[in-house]
């Protein structure tokens, strides 16, 4: 790894997938921004993800890695359904997978992303995710009316944390089903948090809330010494009617 002409960003060594600098480096203009260059393979990814990294970047720019400083994070008793999504949860016109449409679910996250004109899912992130998702560490949950998938997210999962990666909805409330899905899961499998990376006031109305980068850290080292579970996932929550979820916002 050799550093660039300021202290931050480093470029990455090609031939060192997991050696990443300190998230302490960071720059704090733009917030977060770590490192560039590398790859995206397996190795690196999972070497990112465990050190509190992740890569960012549009078409265009090379691969950029962030931590930025606060982290946007859900914690699983933090989450909020509201009234009008636990009437949707009880309508039950919908079903709910995990893991069986992976390669459908983050094409509709990169077209979401792409009609936002926000940062979006270029094709060597897209390949490298369906390549993590083969391995797995990447899962995805899918909303479906009939055959026809309404909804869904991806992220990848190492020990227990699940680092949410991104969510679309091609019908109301396709996305908040999918999330009420995964944290009731993850509350079963015992994990401690989804990383939301980002805090934006969308996740706020979900419950996620930003902590100082020193604490995501801390509370990362400690789920990254619990098991990964690895895929492909299977759901065995079967309905939110009876399942204890967050409180409900007014």
């Amino acid at each position: 790894m050799t550093k660039g002409l300021n202290t931050a960003p480093y470029w990455l060594d090609i031939d060192e997938p997991t050696l990443f600098p300190d998230v302490e480096l960071a720059l704090t203009e733009p917030d977060g921004l770590l490192a560039i260059g590398g790859d995206l393979s397996i190795k690196r990814l999972c070497a990112a993800y465990q050190q509190g990294i992740f890569p960012w970047y549009s078409d265009g720019q090379p691969i950029l890695w962030w931590s930025p400083n606060p982290r946007a994070v859900l914690f699983l008793d933090d989450f909020i359904i509201s009234r009008s999504l636990r009437k949707v949860l009880r309508n039950r016109d919908y079903r709910v997978t995990f893991d069986t449409a992976f390669d459908k679910v983050i094409q509709y996250c990169a077209q979401s992303r792409k009609d936002s004109n926000g940062t979006w899912i270029v094709d060597d992130m897209l390949q490298a995710y369906i390549n993590m998702h083969a391995a797995g560490f990447a899962h995805s949950v899918e909303v479906w009316q009939g055959n026809e998938l309404i909804g869904g997210l991806y992220g990848v999962s190492l020990g227990g944390a699940f680092f949410g990666e991104s969510m679309f909805s091609r019908q109301s409330n396709g996305s908040k089903i999918a999330l009420t899905y995964l944290v009731a899961q993850l509350k079963e499998w015992d994990f401690g948090f989804i990383d939301s990376q980002v805090y934006s006031d969308h996740l706020g109305s979900l419950g996620a809330t930003n902590i100082p980068r020193k604490e995501f850290i801390r509370r990362l080292d400690i789920e990254m010494n619990k098991p990964t579970r690895m895929g492909p996932w299977q759901l065995t929550i079967e309905s939110m009617n009876n399942h204890k979820q967050a409180p409900t916002s007014p």
